[in-house]
């Protein structure tokens, strides 16, 4: 089941972290139309994809896949907790760059599809720490 946790994280952030690579300026545009400073938005328009491809780096390797997962766990708790504030309204606009098909999601079906690969991450981190402590 490890695998198949690993295997979902790493299709995720792959495909997200390259597509904003590859889309560059209108992926950088969609991080300064955010709500919030804009020497905050450029660093997180190159932050962002960077992380996302570095976790699925990470994932890959046994000897790196805990923090892959724990990486993983905290990325999309910030995601979901974005996406939350957007959802019930707490900001005045309501920009995404998520990437390719996620951005024809709703910010509810948005939420929870976060909060389901939160879940996945945390089955996985459970398992590696099961593997590593003989379990």
């Amino acid at each position: 089941m490890n695998r198949i946790s690993s295997t979902i994280l790493i299709l995720l952030w792959t495909y997200t972290g390259l597509d904003k690579l590859i889309r560059g300026e209108t992926s950088r545009k969609a991080f300064l139309n955010q709500p919030m400073p804009n020497e905050l938005e450029e660093i997180l328009a190159y932050a962002v994809p960077m992380t996302e491809l570095l976790l699925a780096l990470l994932l890959l390797f046994s000897a790196t896949r805990w923090w892959g997962f724990l990486g993983s766990i905290l990325l999309l708790a910030v995601f979901t907790t974005y996406v939350g504030l957007i959802w019930v309204g707490a900001f005045p606009r309501v920009p995404c760059n998520c990437a390719g098909i996620l951005e024809s999601l709703g910010w509810a079906e948005h939420f929870w599809m976060n909060l389901g690969l939160i879940g996945v991450a945390v089955w996985g981190i459970r398992q590696e720490t099961g593997e590593k402590s003989g379990d």
